[in-house]
């Protein structure tokens, strides 16, 4: 149950352990820091100006450099796209699972450094041949079921 039923403010509950959840999240604030980096570096060598976002596919095509630039921005920008699903389940599951959650979040810091380091090689298939790629997306899903369950029973079956 999310919410005490017996505290004049239905307060939320949050377990002792929270801390991990709230611990396991900080790798990944310094995840997107160092991919903003290498994405930096990535464009200064590409020499693609603000604010185009990518490199032109011809571009692309004719420097590796800015091909690289490509690979290091789209692996930025997919985890920056996924990151609020796992801020949402990690945060709400870790009420009442924190160390489980903290587990989650950490497996997911863990694939995307290694995601990153795929992506960023200019082959965009190995950013998904670390076996921990697979890990971390069956228990990002595990997540967002536990938390779907967990908003269901405590708001719409009142548990």
């Amino acid at each position: 149950m999310l919410l005490q039923n017996n505290s004049p403010s239905n307060a939320f509950v949050v377990p002792a352990e929270y801390e991990y959840v709230i611990f396991s999240l900080l790798p990944i604030a310094f995840l997107l820091l160092g991919q903003g980096i290498t994405v930096g570096r990535h464009r200064r060598r590409a020499g693609i100006a603000y604010p185009q976002p990518y490199a032109e596919k011809a571009e692309a095509q004719a420097s590796r450099e800015a091909h690289l630039f490509n690979c290091a921005q789209r692996a930025h920008a997919n985890t920056l796209e996924i990151l609020p699903a796992i801020l949402i389940t990690v945060l709400a599951s870790g009420l009442v699972f924190p160390k489980a959650a903290a587990a989650t979040s950490l497996i997911f810091f863990v694939s995307r450094v290694f995601y990153t380091r795929g992506y960023v090689t200019g082959d965009p298939a190995k950013r998904t041949r670390n076996p921990l790629y697979h890990v971390s997306t069956v228990s990002t899903l595990g997540l967002l079921l536990v938390t779907t369950y967990m908003v269901v029973q405590s708001l719409v079956l009142g548990a």
